[in-house]
């Protein structure tokens, strides 16, 4: 009784409250005529509440996200489809959608006079400005009666899905210190540098013959190991993403960690186009760690899981360093370029990135200077804090580029691209405004 009762509106709880006002009067004072009226103001927000109780709606609706994957600041067109199912009349209907508070606010429509069959076709748009993966709906339906005494809320179950990715900035086609690339008569693979059995040798594939596993192989590697049957060359790509929670700053979209993503994401499509296969390393699941995206299997589609893979990317306090080799390993993981986007470290934590290069083609490292995303002034120990760390990837091999809030990652790129081992010896640190 008590949840039906809910559903009265403050008019139909004030016809309600003045009704059993003047029936109490009227019983004192003996008024009939009175006591009347007030069973009459009584009466009708209960009867109203009774027949919007039983009214039968019966109202279908579907829903079609157009495109279902954007980009941040993006728009995405929500179609809904409503009909009535009854074959009886219904009073006027608020229709409210359920969208999370960083999509906008919730979109309302009124539809007055639901008549039998009725079907109208509503759209609305929504220009997120946060990545992530967001549920539409469901859909909420508040039924009136005319006279404004009850309100109902009947939700649907159907949701839709919004992929939101990060920002991509096109990046200019520079030569990367180490990259290489090759062609075979066949889809190409990627050929390790690691030894012999390594270069004949690769990860089992679903559909590979079972005769051509390699048992010694794959005891050494702790995977299920196949011989390969020619040696074609693929450029292959690993882009280590750092999530950390200790070394990002700032908060929201303008944060060190979305700048990160930014990059990462700009990088992996940057390559992709260029025909390598890109994994993603990022301590966030198994899932995104350790998916090539690979575009012989289509650059649109490589792309697309790649994007989708950063969209969900999130912080996460329990992450540390420590976790990276792990994260690189793998049969195929130590061939083709290594590139990091790093947020803030300490002097061990980065003489462990350092030697995370070991095996591969070449290894790049944008670090950010998390500094630049807070209010506080630059101070000359965290500048040499950061050009002590680079100095020590230096020194392993890597070519090193300082990010700061503020610069274009185009600019960044395409200085990468121009440092030569030499010269990234002498300047650890080249930061770009």
């Amino acid at each position: 009784m008590g949840d039906a009762l809910s559903g009265l509106t403050r008019r139909g709880w004030t016809f309600v409250a003045i009704g059993v006002g003047t029936a109490l009067a009227a019983v004192l004072a003996g008024e009939r005529d009175l006591l009347r009226a007030g069973i009459l103001l009584l009466l009708v927000p209960l009867i109203s509440l009774v027949i919007a109780l039983r009214s039968r709606v019966r109202l279908k609706a579907s829903r079609r996200v157009e495109p279902a994957r954007i980009a941040v600041d993006e728009t995405a067109t929500v179609h809904l489809e409503i009909s009535n199912r009854a074959r009886i009349a219904t009073g006027v209907l608020l229709v409210e959608d359920s969208i999370p508070f960083t999509l906008g606010t919730r979109p309302r429509f009124v539809l007055d006079h639901v008549w039998s069959l009725f079907r109208r076709d509503v759209t609305y748009t929504v220009r997120p400005v946060v990545r992530g993966r967001y549920s539409i709906g469901p859909l909420t339906v508040r039924v009136t009666d005319p006279f404004g005494m009850v309100e109902l809320h009947r939700p649907f179950s159907e949701v839709g899905h919004l992929v939101v990715t990060p920002a991509v900035h096109r990046l200019p086609p520079v030569r990367l210190v180490g990259e290489w690339s090759g062609s075979g008569e066949s889809r190409p693979r990627a050929i390790a540098s690691a030894g012999e059995e390594d270069a004949t040798i690769r990860a089992y594939r679903t559909g590979d013959d079972m005769r051509r596993v390699h048992w010694r192989a794959t005891a050494h590697h702790g995977e299920l190991m196949v011989r390969r049957e020619e040696q074609p060359w693929q450029s292959r790509a690993t882009v280590l993403l750092d999530n950390r929670t200790a070394g990002h700053a700032g908060e929201g979209v303008d944060s060190s960690l979305e700048w990160a993503v930014t990059a990462a994401a700009s990088i992996g499509v940057h390559l992709s186009d260029r025909g390598y296969a890109v994994r993603l390393a990022t301590d966030h699941g198994a899932a995104v760690s350790t998916a090539w995206h690979d575009p012989a299997s289509g650059a649109g589609d490589a792309t697309a899981s790649l994007l989708e893979a950063l969209a969900v990317v999130a912080p996460k306090r329990e992450a540390s360093v420590g976790s990276w080799p792990d994260l690189l390993a793998g049969a195929n993981s130590a061939t083709g370029l290594l590139i990091a986007v790093i947020g803030r470290l300490d002097e061990q934590e980065a003489r462990l990135v350092a030697s995370l290069r070991h095996g591969s083609t070449a290894a790049l490292a944008v670090m950010l200077d998390t500094m630049s995303w807070t209010s506080m002034a630059a101070r000359e120990s965290e500048q040499a804090r950061l050009h002590n760390h680079a100095q020590i990837l230096n020194s392993a091999g890597w070519n090193v580029i300082t990010a700061r809030r503020g610069d274009h990652l185009a600019a960044l790129w395409e200085h990468l691209g121009l440092q030569r081992p030499s010269a990234a010896a002498s300047q650890p640190e080249a930061g770009v405004a």
